[in-house]
């Protein structure tokens, strides 16, 4: 079995349609300055609230690079 080092990254992906599309806003974003991330893991999910609707979603990603 190989043996991996890992570098952990934290950012939020936004998307006002859904926490999929937050989700992958995210990474592609990260991946336009830094494209090398093997894997992510979904922390926190937010929902921003106007007038009784949710009009928002954010989710924190943990993002991992192989060293």
């Amino acid at each position: 079995m190989n043996e991996h080092m890992y570098k952990m990254i934290e950012i939020v992906g936004s998307s006002p349609e859904s926490i999929e599309r937050a989700i992958q806003n995210g990474i592609e974003q990260l991946s336009k300055t830094a494209p090398q991330h093997t894997w992510c893991e979904v922390g926190e999910i937010h929902a921003r609230l106007d007038n009784g609707k949710i009009s928002a979603y954010q989710v924190r990603l943990k993002v991992a690079t192989t060293l």
